[in-house]
């Protein structure tokens, strides 16, 4: 049986998600917009799990909206932001040269509308420093955009410590939190102004996610001046058209209450895993990437020498499921962007390998077989 590794890409739904889920689309399926009784069931429920969901994160529930996932309430931030940077003659953006695709490319739109993204490099360690952002801030500055946790290496990004540097300013902090969500939570309630999450991360099913707009006392309350991007409804505050998939977003609800009540297991067990891994890995001549002293400890990218990483898991794949960079990208076959920001040899970014799991789901790792395996490609040290 092949082990499940790449849960930085996505994870198992849990069963218990599942049975949630399942519930809500055969037992009592009615839409949230409907006013009869089958309506009004499922906008208190829909209403139950926006509270829960808001307070993970240390806000109101009428400062959540629920979206199809991270890339959408990416969007939604940068692009609905954008009409009052053009009004305000505020077009400065400052991001990381290591965010997803899912911030990158809205914000190379962005730039072809006449917005001057300054993205920075975080170096070797992979991580942003706060004074690196604070040294680029200018009066015309609208966003700041910072990725919680990085999806390739698992670096922690400083996106509490940037938040109370950025909240006397009137510039606007985004979080792009889809790997860090529920994984780092105190983070999370920092006076962040925007956050998106998905669910697919933390067990929940695909297609559900959400985005928080926070408000500001020293901005008289007010949340970001999103504008909508989407139209057709009056769904979520006008920023999100479209009926609520009420199973999906009780499906979050669900596993992010099971992913907080088993926090304390989940990451005991991820660290477990972790030194197991390494432990097999000690053997044979490889580089971790990213600063170690600010890591999840799920997620495991690294470097072998004198291996070429594809041929590495074409040797694996009947062993463990693992990656070479995101989910979103690793189909072209090209040098990690993450690691290449980080101005590492050609051969260690070309070569990134990157390990990511769920304790659960990675129970059944055959650690002597993969041993071998590794032994296998190069001799000892």
């Amino acid at each position: 049986m092949v082990t499940y590794l790449d849960a930085a890409a996505t994870t198992r739904v849990d069963q218990r998600v599942a049975d949630v889920v399942l519930h809500w689309m055969t037992a009592e399926f009615g839409n949230a917009g409907s006013r009869h009784e089958y309506g009004i069931r499922a906008k208190r429920a829909v209403e139950r799990a926006r509270e829960y969901l808001a307070g993970t994160m240390g806000a109101e529930p009428d400062e959540l909206i629920f979206t199809s996932g991270a890339t959408e309430s990416n969007n939604i931030a940068l692009l609905g932001l954008a009409p009052y940077g053009e009004q305000t003659g505020r077009r400065h953006i400052i991001t990381s040269a290591i965010e997803h695709k899912a911030v990158l490319e809205p914000l190379e739109h962005l730039a072809d509308r006449g917005f001057e993204v300054d993205f920075i490099k975080p170096g070797p360690s992979g991580r942003v420093e706060v004074e690196a952002v604070m040294e680029r801030l200018r009066p015309d500055t609208l966003l700041v955009s910072l990725m919680h946790v990085n999806n390739e290496t698992g670096v922690i990004q400083p996106v509490a410590d940037l938040a109370h540097q950025l909240h006397s300013t009137a510039t606007y902090l985004h979080v792009d939190a889809a790997q860090g969500y529920g994984k780092v939570p105190n983070d999370l309630t920092a006076p962040i102004d925007m956050i998106s999450i998905s669910g697919h991360k933390i067990g929940a099913p695909k297609g559900v996610g959400a985005l928080v707009t926070r408000r500001r006392e020293a901005m008289d309350d007010e949340r970001p001046p999103l504008q909508p991007i989407m139209f057709g409804g009056g769904q979520e505050r006008k920023l999100r058209p479209g009926t609520l998939p009420v199973p999906l977003i009780m499906g979050l609800a669900e596993a992010a209450r099971i992913f907080e009540a088993e926090h304390a297991h989940w990451q005991a067990a991820a660290h477990e895993l972790r030194s197991r891994l390494l432990e097999v890995l000690a053997s044979v001549r490889f580089r971790l990437n990213g600063d170690q002293d600010h890591v999840v400890p799920h997620i495991l990218n690294l470097s072998f020498e004198d291996v070429d990483s594809e041929a590495f898991l074409v040797m694996l794949k009947d062993l463990v499921a693992v990656a070479t960079g995101s989910a979103c990208t690793s189909a072209s076959y090209t040098p990690s962007h993450v690691l290449t920001a980080m101005d590492l040899p050609d051969k260690v970014a070309e070569n990134g390998l990157r390990f990511s799991w769920f304790p659960q789901q990675a129970e059944a790792l055959d650690v002597g077989e993969l041993a071998r395996v590794v032994e296998s490609l190069q001799p000892r040290v």
